[in-house]
């Protein structure tokens, strides 16, 4: 079964950046959409940001992160990244990495990371 491990979270300060990682085993992600979803705590998990299946540039963001967030792969890593800049307090949550299996954008999720934490207080 496909995994997905995490890196790159923590805590910061209103304004700065953080940069996660996520890389995946037991399958290349080339042909999967790939993205990013979060949860605050008590609160549904929402999509954040999405790239399509076979694409390096075909992108996809929740209103709230665009212009922020950006989201890339490296299919010679099998690896997908989440740059987020200018983060906000409303953006602190667990950040989920997510593949979907014969789909051309994050729907029908069938992988889940485990999660990783990113808070931005103060």
């Amino acid at each position: 079964q496909l995994q997905l491990v995490e890196s790159g979270g923590g805590s910061v300060q209103p304004g700065e950046s953080l940069r996660l990682s996520c890389t995946a085993s037991g399958v290349t992600l080339e042909n999967y959409a790939i993205g990013w979803f979060r949860q605050a705590a008590g609160q549904e998990r929402e999509g954040v940001a999405c790239i399509r299946r076979s694409s390096t540039d075909m992108t996809s963001y929740v209103d709230s992160v665009k212009g922020r967030f950006t989201i890339s792969r490296d299919n010679a890593k099998n690896t997908v990244y989440l740059q987020m800049n200018s983060l906000k307090p409303e953006d602190t949550g667990v950040y989920y990495c997510v593949a979907a299996d014969g789909r051309n954008w994050c729907s029908g999720v069938d992988y889940w990371g485990k999660g990783i934490l990113v808070t931005v207080s103060s």
